[in-house]
């Protein structure tokens, strides 16, 4: 059952400071106090409560009787949450704004990311494959050997990807992967190959998905399979840039077998 701490934890990931969710708690138990009663609610010294809770007046999350003494009420539970998502959607939306007019120390717009990066955990994979295929303009290439990747939101990415003009070429191991493709994104080229099926398995670990977006963004994944059933664990390099390394290697083992008619027929 949620506590009070759990609370004021929550408000605090929301923005407010440790004090004014203390006292923002404290109000919400009560139909009104006054700075006294609020300290002693809440355990926040009664000298910090008057500043605590003029924040929170300006916030709108709390009313002011101008009494002697002065009396405090919260705001409903829902126009509160309602007040705390409008300024939290606006303090990303300024966020955003603001990352994008930054400018790299290093110079140019659209440089390419230098090195090769390791992502960890399954959900992290997923959203690097979705910024690659979100960003493809010419052609987007996958090998998928593990079918926990052929989830809902990939398919509509590709099905995306192919109404704006990409050619989209998949490799799965099943017919009935292709089959699941084919439903989500009739248009593009989809191919049953042994490649993708891992000979090279280590103890868990096998091949999970290769993506390569306009030969010049790639991403390796490996995969296995957690305690529990359905669910699989996911870990990943990518790379971007024409002359990387690791893109330029794969530019020139698959770009062969991309434009293979004994691959893609």
């Amino acid at each position: 059952m949620p506590t009070e701490e759990q609370a004021v934890q929550l408000l605090v990931e929301l923005g407010l400071t440790e004090y004014e969710a203390r006292c923002f708690v404290a109000l919400s138990r009560v139909s009104t106090a006054t700075a006294s009663e609020i300290a002693t609610l809440s355990d926040v010294p009664r000298s910090r409560v008057y500043d605590a809770v003029d924040r929170l007046h300006r916030r709108g999350l709390v009313d002011i009787q101008q009494s002697e003494p002065r009396e405090y009420r919260a705001i409903s539970k829902a126009a509160a949450l309602e007040s705390l998502k409008d300024r939290y959607d606006a303090t990303l939306e300024a966020t955003d704004d603001a990352l994008s007019k930054l400018r790299r120390s290093t110079g140019g717009d659209g440089m390419e990311e230098r090195g090769a990066w390791a992502i960890a955990d399954h959900d992290h994979v997923s959203d690097r494959v979705e910024l690659f295929l979100a960003e493809a303009t010419d052609e987007i290439y996958a090998l998928l050997a593990d079918e926990s990747a052929l989830d809902r939101q990939f398919l509509e990415q590709l099905a995306a990807a192919s109404g704006r003009g990409v050619d989209v070429r998949i490799e799965v191991s099943s017919e009935e992967a292709k089959a699941r493709v084919l439903d989500a994104a009739p248009e593009i080229t989809v191919a049953v190959t042994e490649l993708a099926n891992d000979p090279a398995s280590l103890n868990v670990k096998r091949l999970g998905r290769i993506v390569m977006v306009d030969r010049r963004c790639v991403l390796l994944a490996a995969v296995a399979d957690r305690t529990r059933p359905g669910q699989v664990e996911e870990t990943a390099i990518w790379a971007s840039g024409p002359d990387h390394g690791l893109v330029v290697g794969l530019r020139h083992v698959l770009g062969a077998r991309i434009e293979s008619q004994d691959v893609f027929v």
